[in-house]
This record gives structure tokens, C-alpha cells and sequence, in this order.
């Protein structure tokens, strides 16, 4: 009976790392209550969810060991308008938050000058003096009452700005920083790559005691704008959102939910995969679209190709007449070219007419015209009109610029010049003869 009761009984669930409401020697039970007593009970809220909407600038944040990335948008908002924000990550998600403020994530030092019984994986991190402009000045606030912290297989931060709060000295390498912080719009942001150090088994050690009440208190103490002494918000591992910060309309609000509601599930589907459902019915659309491709390939008449050297010549790739002519006729083709091929026939025709040998400029058909007198009056006066107008249109294509030639202009130009040619033939054959 014995055996078979220690066989039914219920056993202990594993206890989550970091656990706020967890006494192992990984929770962080001992934080929690370290936090209430020095600020008091109604001041420490300890939750898996985070309501944006509910924070105000003289509130803190501070998130353990994340698996889920907060909000960006709404972290920078809350900062900017006053808040204070901690994240104290190693091996989680933190990177994404922290990277939007430039901090990445290093190695620690892989040969620490101290640490905790001689190894390197419990490396020791001192607090770092301040400089301001030049001069050595004291420590972070956080750690004004730590020695040296006891940390547990950490990692680096790096940033080019930001104060170092607490580094790790090395031996035939560089130092690296453990903790930053530093000041975003009127809030402030601390970061710290070892949330460890604050779990129930790392809090028997002094510094690191001290550690976590000043972390606390400076979450919620006073800043150079004015009071705050608000709440503490404490969240670890997996948690959700809700709410909007500081949105000034009911529309911006549903709209920075609804993006963060799509984020939150994108990143869960990287994360975990599609929901079952999803994946089914993402399989079902995928077949139906491969079904209606196949039936609609399927239908087609096959069509063979005509040989190249079969093929019809179309008039615009031809030569002689018939291509210039169906260029010329293409819609797209400028009038201006049309003009100039009028030009060109006209003078290749007066040139015949008056026994030119070939075909001349339209410049010397006019001086030939004028002196052998086959053009007076209004012919003549209505023949250079058209010779200045088709010059015109001639430096203008010849220089590239844009010209206007409008369909009345070519009727009236091939007017003329069936006119011309009309007098001069009549006027040579009537007997007009060189004076």
C-alpha cells in the first residue's frame, strides 16, 4: 500500500527559473519580498501582464529574464514621458528591447581577474566611478552600497554612450560591462546582462543584496523634474500586454493594439510554429490553389510556334518605301518627322521639275524659282512661310528640344506644296523661260 501510494501521489511541478511567486533556490520569491518591505506592500505589483494604460511617469518597470519582447513603442513612451525601466536579461529575448537603445549583447570575460570560488563561470562585478567632464566622480545610485556582486554565468553588454554601472575586470583581455544605464527623454533605462544574480540562492551574498535594494529604489525614486514615488511593476518570463501609453484618441489606441496584437502573434508563430488550425487550413488553401492551377494548364490549346524565317515581316521592320511609310504612320511617330519627309519630297520633285541633277536643298529651289520668276505674288509670299516653318521645325529636331507641329500644320503644308509644284509645272510648260 505503501508503494502504491508513493506511486499516485502527486508530485512537486518543476519550479520555473525566476518565478516570482517561486521559494526554490531559482525564484525570485526572496526579490519580491525584499522589494515589499522597503517600499511597502501596496507600492510592489507582481504580474504576468503588463497594462500600459495603467502606468504612469512616476512608476517602474522591471522585467526579469524575458520571453516575450515588451512593447517597444510603448517602453520608449513611458520612458520618454518620465518612467524608469530595468531589464536585467542574459540568454532571452531582451536583446530585441535593448537593441532599438544600441546596447548588444558580449561575451563575458572568459578569464575573470575575481570570482566565487575560483570559477570563471561565477565571475565577480565590481561598481564603476563615474567620469563627468573629466573628473572621477561617485558610483550609480544602484550600486552605492555594493562591493562586488556574485554573478552567474553572465554576459557582456556594450554600448558607446551609455554610463557603465558594473563591470567585470579580466585578466589578459578587456574588461567588460555587466550593468548600463543611462537617461531616455525625461526616463531612464538601466540594463543588466545576468538576471541570476538576483534569484533567491544569489541573494544570501551581500552585494548582492544590496544590488536589489537599490535597483528597487531607484525604479521609483525621485528625479531632477520632480517627485515620483509611484509603483513598482515587477514581471518575469513569459507575460502578456494590454493597454495603450499616454494615446491621446480612442483610434490611436485600437490601432497600436491591434499592431501589437499582430506582433505578439508573429513572434509566437516564430517561436512555437502555427497553430494547428492555421497550418490546416493554410494546407487546404495551398491545394486548392495547386488544384485550380493544374485544371486551368490543363485547358489550354496548345498552341505551336511559328518559325522565326516564317514569320511575317511587319511594314515598320521593312525597307524601302513601304517601311518609311508605316514609320511615318505609326502613332507614335512626331509629326515633326512627317513635315521633314515633306520637305524632302518637295524638294526631290521641284528639283525634277527644273531639271536639277539631284536632289537639292529646299533654300537653292527657292533662289531658283525666284530667278527664273516661276513664283510671284501670293504663291511666293505663302511658299516662304512654309519654308520658314519647316526650318524651324528642322533646328529644333536637329537640336532635340521639343517642337509643336499639329495636324492642321501638315495639311496646310501639303497644300502648298501640291500648289507649288502645280504652278511651276504649268508656268514651264506654258513657256516661262530664263529672262
Amino acid at each position: 500500500m505503501l508503494g502504491l501510494w508513493l506511486l499516485l501521489r502527486p508530485g512537486n511541478a518543476e519550479a520555473q527559473s525566476f518565478a516570482l511567486n517561486e521559494a526554490s533556490w531559482e525564484g525570485s520569491k526572496g526579490l519580491v519580498d525584499l522589494a515589499r518591505q522597503e517600499l511597502g506592500a501596496h507600492r510592489v505589483l507582481v504580474s504576468n501582464r503588463i497594462d500600459w494604460s495603467a502606468l504612469s511617469p512616476a512608476d517602474g518597470l522591471l522585467i526579469l529574464h524575458p520571453e516575450v519582447a515588451p512593447d517597444s513603442e510603448e517602453l520608449a513612451a513611458f520612458l520618454r514621458a518620465g518612467g524608469r525601466g530595468a531589464i536585467l536579461d542574459d540568454f532571452g529575448v531582451g536583446d530585441r528591447i535593448l537593441g532599438r537603445y544600441q546596447i548588444r549583447r558580449i561575451p563575458a570575460p572568459g578569464r575573470p581577474l575575481f570570482a566565487l570560488r575560483s570559477n570563471p563561470s561565477l565571475p565577480l562585478a565590481e561598481p564603476v566611478n563615474e567620469v563627468v567632464a573629466g573628473r572621477r566622480g561617485g558610483v550609480h545610485p544602484v550600486v552605492a552600497e555594493v562591493d562586488r556582486l556574485v554573478t552567474n554565468h553572465p554576459t557582456g553588454l556594450l554600448h558607446p554612450d551609455l554610463s557603465t554601472v558594473l563591470k567585470i575586470r579580466a585578466s589578459g583581455e578587456a574588461d567588460v560591462a555587466l550593468a548600463v544605464a543611462g537617461q531616455v527623454g525625461k526616463g531612464r533605462l538601466f540594463a543588466m546582462g545576468d538576471p541570476s544574480a538576483l534569484i533567491n540562492q544569489m541573494l544570501r551574498y551581500r552585494g548582492n543584496r544590496a544590488f536589489a535594494l537599490g535597483l528597487v529604489r531607484y525604479l521609483v525614486d525621485d528625479d531632477s523634474w520632480g517627485t515620483r514615488q509611484g509603483k513598482l511593476i515587477v514581471v518575469a518570463n513569459r507575460f502578456e500586454e494590454s493597454g495603450v501609453y499616454g494615446a491621446d484618441s480612442t483610434t490611436s489606441r485600437e490601432l497600436r493594439e491591434w499592431l501589437r496584437t499582430v506582433r505578439s502573434e508573429v513572434e509566437r508563430a516564430r517561436a512555437e510554429g502555427l497553430p494547428k488550425g492555421a497550418a490546416f487550413a493554410l494546407a487546404v488553401a495551398c491545394v486548392a490553389a495547386l488544384v485550380l492551377w493544374g485544371l486551368s494548364v490543363s485547358g489550354r490549346v496548345y498552341r505551336p510556334p511559328t518559325p522565326r524565317f516564317a514569320r511575317r515581316q511587319p511594314l515598320v521592320g521593312q525597307g524601302g518605301v513601304a517601311g518609311r511609310a508605316a514609320v511615318l504612320a505609326a502613332e507614335g511617330t512626331h509629326r515633326g518627322l512627317v513635315l521633314l519627309e515633306q520637305r524632302d519630297a518637295l524638294c526631290e520633285r521641284l528639283g525634277g521639275v527644273l531639271g536639277m541633277e539631284r536632289p537639292p536643298h529646299l533654300a537653292t529651289v527657292m533662289e531658283e524659282l525666284v530667278r527664273r520668276r516661276l513664283l510671284d505674288g501670293a504663291a511666293l509670299a505663302e511658299m516662304k512661310r512654309m519654308v520658314s516653318e519647316m526650318g524651324r521645325v528642322e533646328s529644333a529636331v536637329s537640336a532635340g528640344q521639343p517642337v509643336r507641329v499639329t495636324r492642321q500644320t501638315l495639311e496646310w503644308t501639303e497644300r502648298v506644296a501640291t500648289a507649288t509644284v502645280g504652278l511651276v509645272e504649268a508656268r514651264i510648260r506654258g513657256g516661262a523661260v530664263e529672262p
